[in-house]
């Protein structure tokens, strides 16, 4: 097994709890030889609303569904045209802390934006990615046995319309942003070709192996 590869899967669209649950599957049976993985996905309109989630925040959800979720955070919006990372590592055996990886998740992102002249940056009390005061890409994750899933959801091309029905990440009146309009990447498969490089790099992968789809242990 080698451990400075991060395998990186490409699921395309896919429905949010068929993967949610798949990553606690892998996440509850990986070993200490178990490969790191990037899972990279779309989701249909969801609403995920984290551990710590107040009711308050779901303003007017209508008939988009909503998920109570075991990652941390509040209420969020995932749908066509927005990147969703999903990072199962052993964080233990990379020798990280949360905190780290928190910020190195952060700091790829901003690393994909900053060519495109798009002047990115993390909060510290605040996770996610911001610009000017708008913000571009949120973050939960949670930790079990010393491994992290869950993970990142950047907006890409996609109708940011129904984060006005939440208060995003608890937040009344935060305005999303997305690449498309600030000029940067144009599509999710862009976004993520280059996110997995960049996140590779961060963590200190020394290569990286793409795959299509999940495998079936996985399900």
């Amino acid at each position: 097994m080698q451990i400075n590869t991060l395998h990186v899967r490409h699921l395309g669209m896919m429905d949010y709890e068929t993967v949610w649950h798949a990553m606690q599957h892998y996440t509850d049976t990986r070993t200490q030889d178990s490969p790191d993985e990037l899972w990279l996905v779309e989701h249909p309109p969801v609403f995920t609303q984290g551990q710590a989630g107040k009711a308050e925040h779901l303003l007017a959800t209508g008939d988009i569904p909503v998920i109570q979720v075991d990652r941390g955070g509040q209420v969020t919006y995932h749908g066509p045209g927005q990147l969703v990372a999903y990072p199962l590592l052993d964080i233990r055996r990379r020798k990280l802390g949360v905190r780290q990886l928190v910020t190195k998740i952060e700091q790829s992102l901003v690393d994909l934006l900053r060519p495109y002249q798009i002047n990115a940056y993390a909060k510290a009390d605040a996770p996610g990615v911001y610009v000017h005061e708008g913000k571009i890409a949120s973050l939960g994750l949670r930790i079990r046995k010393g491994c992290s899933f869950h993970g990142l959801a950047l907006n890409v091309d996609m109708d940011l319309t129904p984060f006005l029905r939440i208060n995003p990440c608890g937040y009344a009146g935060l305005e999303m942003l997305q690449c498309k309009a600030l000029g940067g990447p144009q599509t999710v498969a862009d976004a993520g070709a280059q996110l997995a490089e960049i996140f590779c790099h961060r963590l200190g992968y020394d290569q990286v192996i793409h795959h299509e789809g999940l495998d079936r242990q996985y399900e």
